[in-house]
Parts: structure tokens; sequence; C-alpha cells
């Protein structure tokens, strides 16, 4: 099965990474100049220089939770406030066939760029090809979901059967009758299907493969799949940003798309981290139409070393492994990882560091435990200025623990709560 979906896959990595790198400039003009919300978030900042990932890096990241509130705001404003909140390039009208909605509520608009979502590439790497007919179970209610697989399908030569949620004998009868060659949707639905057909003693013997997304696809399912007949691939995308990455037959990690930048940063920052590590994915998309940029997803990944085994160059991420937003509420006072962010770049002598926060509700405390090069015998009185800056940031007191570089977990936490819930 391994062949690719265009040239892009298979280009050099210096290639690939000049053509982002000389799209980019253009996307922050269009941004700056098209959509309000960025003509203020960069205001200031001359597109034109903005050549390399370390000029990238030094750009304002916006989050979801700022993206929902500037909607929200101007959805609240008198007169004709924007409800996209001065993220769309588009306006309501032929150019704008949709308008979908996330939990939030935040509203997406779709363009009418043919596979707007970017999504033929991964439907490809999980094997569909033109000619066949595709079992689409993705809702088709208020989110994006269903049309982000239905136009990527079309954009492959492929039907599509609009399955939706729910109704699942009607879904296995339609996959009888009608024998597509695989299904897209959900995990836990494809499951709830196959395991639905046993039990009418229907047989589906054309559902060969599946594109799974929306939630954890964990080994143990993926290999029940198999045990049925069906090998089943995983993509990584969002309603904000169309297709991120996606799982192909190596099944070692997922492979970035070629129409988004993705960086690796530490949680509460904009500051990338070194390749390997944990930490929150943060994306800029060349949609001219929607043009996000630095938008922190709030999920955790890293970069995995080396490319795919497919032949496909692009860099290869571990997938989704948790949640970036690790704020936690200690004695009445809310700790955000950029807190921890905040103290540690106050000592030059600090690597990482990680806030532990442990003991009983209403009677809980803190220990940020920091990596410095030589331990607490190189560094006399460290860790009294550290506890006095972490009493500074968040008005809280907080025990303070040196260790040596490499002690912490490569797990992207900067909050852990340790704390008992009984």
């Amino acid at each position: 099965m391994t062949t690719h979906y265009d040239t892009l896959e298979v280009q050099s990595p210096s290639q690939r990474e000049a053509a982002l790198m000389a799209a980019l400039p253009q996307q922050i003009a269009h941004a700056q100049s098209h959509a309000p919300a960025f003509a203020g978030i960069l205001r200031g900042i001359d597109a034109s220089t903005v050549t390399s990932r370390a000029a990238l890096a030094r750009l304002p990241v916006t989050r979801k939770h700022e993206l929902l509130a500037l909607q929200q705001a101007e959805r609240q404003a008198t007169g004709s406030g924007d409800p996209f909140g001065g993220f769309s390039a588009l306006r309501y009208g032929p150019h704008m066939p949709h308008v979908f909605a996330s939990p939030g509520t935040i509203y997406e608009p779709e363009g009418t760029r043919k596979d707007y979502w970017r999504m033929a590439r991964a439907m490809y790497a999980a094997g569909f090809r033109a000619g066949q007919l595709i079992h689409n179970s993705f809702s088709y209610h208020f989110v994006p979901a269903g049309s982000m697989m239905e136009s990527g399908a079309h954009a492959l030569g492929c039907t599509v059967f609009p399955g939706g949620t729910g109704q699942t004998e009607q879904q296995v009868r339609a996959m009888a009758e009608l024998k597509p060659a695989g299904y897209i949707g959900t995990p836990s639905f494809l499951k709830i299907i196959v395991e639905k057909a046993a039990e009418m003693k229907v047989a589906l013997p054309t559902v060969t493969r599946a594109l799974v997304s929306g939630e954890a696809f964990p080994p143990s399912l993926r290999d029940w799949l198999a045990e049925r007949g069906i090998a089943g691939y995983q993509c990584y995308a969002s309603a904000d940003l169309g297709l991120i990455a996606y799982e192909t037959e190596a099944r070692e990690g997922l492979v970035l798309d070629e129409g988004v930048i993705v960086e690796i940063v530490r949680p509460g920052t904009g500051d990338p981290v070194a390749e390997g590590e944990v930490g929150e994915l943060v994306v800029t998309t060349l949609n001219p139409d929607y043009p996000l940029i630095r938008f922190g997803t709030g999920d955790l990944s890293a970069v995995l070393p080396g490319s795919c085994p497919t032949g496909r160059t692009n860099t290869r991420i571990k997938g989704w492994m948790g949640r970036a937003d690790q704020t936690v509420k200690v004695r009445g006072m809310f700790v955000h990882p950029g807190q921890v962010a905040a103290i540690a770049r106050r000592f030059p002598e600090v690597g990482k560091a990680r806030l532990v926060v442990s003991g009983e509700m209403a009677n809980d405390s803190m220990t940020l435990q920091v990596e410095t090069a030589g331990g607490a015998a190189a560094h006399a009185g460290l860790d009294q200025r550290i506890g006095e800056a972490i009493r500074d940031v968040t008005k809280l007191r907080g025990t303070v623990e040196l260790l040596p570089p490499g002690s912490l977990p490569n797990d992207g936490k900067v909050i852990e709560d340790a704390r008992s819930y009984k």
C-alpha cells in the first residue's frame, strides 16, 4: 500500500522548510490585512521579517480560550459584531457555504476550496482510493466533522454515504447493502457497529479499513478491529485547523500535514522545547480563509526522530498525549503553567521546572522541582530565592527542590496535581 498522495510527501525536508518559510510571511501579512483579530494581536510586527522558526517563535501564541473570548465579546457587541471574533478572512455569502459550531461555542467558517480541510491526504494514507464508497459516521449536525471528511473524500474521488451518528441497526443495514470500502468516524462507534452486526448476524465483508479520529484509539481497540478484518488508522485534526497529522501503514507516530507549520512549546508559554520533549502543539495554518497564526491547540505531543519508513519525509509526532492546560486551584488561588514558566525565567541556572501540588484539599502544599546543573551544592541560596519568586508570582508559599538535569519525566507536565481527593 506504500504509495503517496502527491510529491509533496516525498520532497526533501530542506525543500519543504524553504517553501513553508517562504509562505509564512505572506500568510502573516494576509492575516494582518484580512483578519482584524490578528491586526491587533500582531500589531507592530513586520511580516516580511518572519522568515524562520526562530522569528515565528517570537510571535504571541493565541490559545483557544482567547479566541473564544474574542468571539464572545464581538457577539455581545452592539451593532454588527463579528461572530468569528475577527479571525475569519471570509464573510457570509458565496465564499462561505457553511458555518459550524464547536463547544464553547466557537464558530468556524468553511470556504469553497476543494478539500478545504485537507483530509484527502489522511484518507489516502489509510488506503482509500478513487472510485470507492466511504461510510461516513462523523456528525453532520452543528460540528464540521462530517463535512471535513466528506469534502476530503470527494477530493479523493470517492462517493460518501452520510451515515452520521446513531441508528446503529440502520448503519449496519446500509453497510451490508451498499458495500462500502470502509468506515470513517470515531473508533468507539465503529466498535458498536461491528458488535451490532454480529448480534444481527449480518456480515460486513467489504468494510476492511477505517480512518478514525475524535477520540483516543488505543492499540487494544486497533487490534480488536484487526482481528475482525478491519485495518484502522487514525488522524489528528481540529475544527479550527483541519488536518494536522495522520497515521501511515508504518504505525510509527503521525506524519504532519503539508499545509501547517507545527511547533511544540512548553505549556503556558510560546517557547519551543527541544526535539523529543513533550509540550503543547502550536499550529500555524496556511489556510487564507481562517489564517490562524501560532494557534495553541492545548494538546500535548512530541516530535519523533527520523522520517517515516513509508518514504514520507515530513516530521512525525507521537500523537495526542494529553492536555496542556494544567491549571490548578491551591488554597483558593488559581496557579497555571504560565506562572511556573515566569518563575523559571527569573533564574538562568534553572532548566526544566515542575510544580507538584500534594496533600489533601484545603490542606495542600506546593513544591517546585527544578533541574539545575550541579544540584543544590553548586547553587547556595538558590532555593530560597526561587521560593521568594514563587510567593511573588503566585501569592502562595511553596518549597523548592533542586534536582540534577534529566531528573524530571518527559511527559509535558508543568503542574502535577498529586492531591488526595477522598
